[in-house]
């Protein structure tokens, strides 16, 4: 398992110092940076585990506004080390992110490192799941599907139509969730769009939605949805109608 990390944080810091080594020494491969986002953007094959240290929050917030929208379109396996008040302001910051793990300074960096393994170990289980793209404009929606689906899926998110289609044209999913009724590009227009480049023409797309109108199902039959599925119905409903697809594709293969 490779055991990538993000450390972000002042690299003059000795706490920052002892938790590269204690790090290192158990195999990691460190990715170091500052809080600038500019910086981090700018790593290549950057790892989706993410380690903070805090030492001045003030000059962090601008990271953490950055992180929290980085999350609508895909996840991170992110962890704070902080103050008590420190790891106060990142919860008002980034008010629906689940962390991964907070640590309150001081920290025994030995046991810091043993969560860390754990975290790794997650996200690697996590990242061999089939990726579905949830597209909607309501936030709500976006994480209550995500709730739904998380434990099965790696669930990406994003919250318009033009997201989606610069998503998808930089990377794979599996699935498409797609909401019928957004503001400036719809969902019918979304798939349109997929359906009339060569690079995603071919991506699986179901819609989800509120429209169970038989003229709203019927503008959409040419584009050739997989589903179409109503938002009134139950979690295990939405999972039993994904596992049932995928289970189908499997079966194609063979």
């Amino acid at each position: 398992m490779e055991k990538r990390i993000v450390l972000i944080g002042d690299s003059k810091s000795f706490m920052v110092g002892s938790i590269v080594k204690e790090l290192a020494d158990r195999g990691f491969d460190v990715v170091q940076a500052s809080g600038n986002v500019n910086e981090i953007e700018r790593i290549e094959n950057r790892p989706s585990v993410f380690l903070v240290y805090i030492d001045e929050m003030a000059t962090m917030q601008d990271l953490f506004v950055y992180l929290k929208d980085h999350s609508v379109e895909g996840d991170i396996a992110l962890s704070v080390i902080g103050s008590k008040n420190d790891l106060e302001t990142v919860d008002e910051i980034m008010p629906n992110f689940r962390l991964a793990e907070k640590f309150m300074r001081p920290i025994n960096v030995k046991e810091m490192a043993d969560k860390l393994e754990l975290v790794v170990e997650a996200e690697a289980e996590r990242l061999q799941k089939r990726k579905i793209l949830v597209v909607d404009d309501d936030g709500t929606m976006l994480r209550t599907i995500k709730s739904w689906l998380n434990e099965h899926y790696q669930v990406f998110m994003v919250n318009s139509g033009m997201a989606a289609i610069k998503f998808l044209t930089q990377n794979e999913v599996d699935l498409v969730l797609l909401d019928y009724e957004m503001p400036i590009t719809t969902g019918p227009q979304v798939l349109e769009m997929l359906r009339s480049d060569d690079t995603t023409k071919d991506i699986p797309v179901m819609f989800l939605t509120n429209k169970g109108d038989k003229e709203s199902v019927m503008n959409v039959v040419g584009l050739k949805p997989e589903k179409y599925l109503l938002k009134t119905m139950a979690s295990k409903e939405l999972l039993k109608q994904i596992d049932e697809f995928f289970e189908k594709e499997k079966a194609k293969k063979y």
